[in-house]
């Protein structure tokens, strides 16, 4: 693994100038200072409930996320390079799926192999032929990327199911500005508080064609005990609409109707965080009571807009995303703006040798693994792990891919020693409605809190940070 880039700092100890006045700043301010200001962040999160659970975990107690005081800091020219790669990206998302549903073109065209379509639990059947409103799946993608140098942003990982992490974005920023006016003062930092208004924009876009001019939009969530609750009632709240269980709805003559005090009222648009599966009973698992009996009835007819779509997991495994290149080109006939990293898929025998071969440099994830679970870091690991996932690959190949282990770029970050360089990514969130794409400048940052550890999943003990594209004169 190559040298990790620094963000801040130049080979030769310059600081690069998006970082020029942090910098300044860091060198002035008391470690006894920033340790107040730490500890002040960590009440305010406290006192507001930001938390997360870890599933597995038989404790079962809520935590939070530990936050970062230090900004990842990007210029603006940097933003506006990275944000066409994700518009691009996520309008070959949006035409896969489309296509995977109806003609496969794709398929037909060899590009990407049918049994990583129809072998994949992901893919819905039950989607084939939709017409879903305004032929678009993905409204909310969160892209996560990262990079090596200063040139280079790879595409990490696609999140176009229900990706969330996006309150944790808002309220860093509201933190910071709270606690840091002084910073905010010295760098023009691009505005994100703005991003629930472009999100419910976006949703009222997206309204089935039988909707009133004043589409209803509700946020349909799992329930209290979902370990990201708190984001549910977060964005249904700054959204200014209902937050709502499965028995807060109904379906009669194919139209989705809410529960209120004053008789049933029409929803037009359902941004759901609950999983396919248990979305209706009546067509995934029958012992859901999550869901809605009869919604895919009213969405088959037409009357009510799902964000995001059915089925869109099949566009997103680690599987797929080794073929997104190709995707994009088939598709847009461009060459992409962001680079994949480079992957071997374990399924092809002369891929599988390989990385039998070189276990101990790579990094192995299982197809459809997350948060960081299922995943070998060869130069992180002991014999007796690398021996493990070896055992694995060779039983089921077809569940893994493989990486290099890429040497994520490095931000200052208060840790207990003082301020020093971990390792991050960035998940910028991409709203796809029927009249534009709108992208939020920055994104929420995962900070790698351990000396040397590549995990930034909070899941595994990672951290956030506030994320500042600083807007240029």
């Amino acid at each position: 693994m190559s040298v990790a880039f620094d963000e801040m700092t130049n080979a030769d100890g310059s600081i690069r100038p998006a970082y020029a006045a942090l910098s300044r700043w860091l060198s002035n301010v008391p470690p006894d200072v920033l340790d107040y200001r730490r500890r002040e962040a960590e009440f305010i999160f406290r006192r507001i409930g930001i938390t997360f659970a870890v599933y597995g975990e038989s404790d079962a107690q809520e935590r939070l996320i530990p936050f970062d005081i230090i900004p990842r800091i990007l210029a603006g020219s940097e933003w506006r390079r990275l944000a066409l790669g994700l518009e691009q990206r996520t309008k070959a998302l949006n035409l896969y799926l489309k296509d995977i549903y109806s003609r496969r073109e794709v398929l037909k065209a060899g590009v990407v192999p049918e049994d990583l379509v129809y072998q994949n639990p992901a893919f819905r059947p039950e989607m084939n032929g939709q017409k879903v409103p305004h032929d678009l799946y993905v409204h909310i993608a969160g892209i996560d990327v990262v990079r090596v140098d200063s040139e280079t942003f790879y595409v990490l990982e696609d999140n176009a199911r229900t990706p969330s992490g996006v309150s944790y974005m808002l309220e860093n920023r509201e933190i910071m500005m709270r606690l840091f006016p002084e910073l905010f003062a010295d760098n023009r930092v691009a505005p994100v508080e703005n991003y629930t208004d472009e999100l419910l924009a976006t949703l009222k876009s997206l309204a089935p064609g039988t909707s009133n001019s004043d589409p209803a939009v509700v946020v349909l969530t799992p329930g209290i005990y979902n370990s990201a609750y708190y984001e549910h009632s977060f964005l249904a709240d700054k959204l200014g609409v209902e937050l709502v269980e499965g028995r807060d709805l109904f379906v009669r003559n194919d139209v989705v109707y809410m529960r209120t005090t004053e008789g049933p009222r029409r929803v037009d648009v359902i941004y759901r965080r609950l999983d396919d599966d248990f979305i209706d009973p009546l067509t995934f698992r029958p012992d859901s009571t999550l869901g809605v009996p009869g919604l895919m009835s009213a969405y088959n007819a037409g009357n009510v807009t799902l964000t995001n779509a059915v089925g869109t997991g099949v566009a997103d495994d680690k599987a797929v995303y080794s073929y997104m290149p190709d995707i994009i080109r088939f598709y847009l006939g461009e060459e992409p703006l962001l680079k994949n990293v480079p992957t071997w898929r374990c399924r092809e025998p002369d891929h599988l040798k390989y990385v039998l071969d070189h276990l101990n440099e790579l990094v192995v994830k299982e197809v459809h693994g997350s948060g960081g679970y299922g995943m070998l870091i060869g130069p992180r690991a002991d014999k007796a792990q690398i021996e493990l996932f070896r055992a694995k690959l060779k039983q089921d190949p077809n569940n893994f891919i493989a990486q290099p282990t890429l040497a994520l770029s490095t931000c200052p970050t208060f840790v207990e020693e003082g301020i020093a360089p971990r390792h991050v990514d960035l998940r910028p969130f991409v709203l796809t409605g029927s009249d534009k794409v709108r992208i939020v400048p920055g994104g929420l940052t995962r900070v790698a809190l351990e000396a040397g550890s590549l995990v930034v999943n909070s899941s595994q003990g990672g951290g956030t940070k506030d994320t500042w594209v600083l807007e240029e004169s």
